[in-house]
């Protein structure tokens, strides 16, 4: 099963970063507010970008990766994928 880094933006304008195996059912579990607890009371939460990993060591990786850029290059990569 791959596992998927994904981007959300927050209703306060806000970027969060995180990894799964199933975007859609992770935005719904962010959504119901027994997600990440960043995420809570931040919505409306809509997914921005979505990248496939393979492995569950290589979303690790490039999560880390991603929390490393800067907002105005986290937006590039954003604008970038057409999402």
């Amino acid at each position: 099963m791959p596992y998927y880094l994904y981007i959300l933006r927050c209703g306060d304008g806000s970027l969060y970063t995180g990894i799964t195996t199933d975007v859609e059912r992770r935005l719904a579990v962010h959504r119901s507010g027994r997600g990440a607890k960043y995420t809570r009371g931040r919505g409306p939460l809509t997914v921005v970008y979505r990248e496939e990993c393979g492995d569950k060591s290589a979303a690790l990786r490039r999560e880390l990766a991603v929390k490393a850029l800067t907002r105005e290059e986290k937006l590039a990569l954003i604008e970038g994928s057409g999402e």
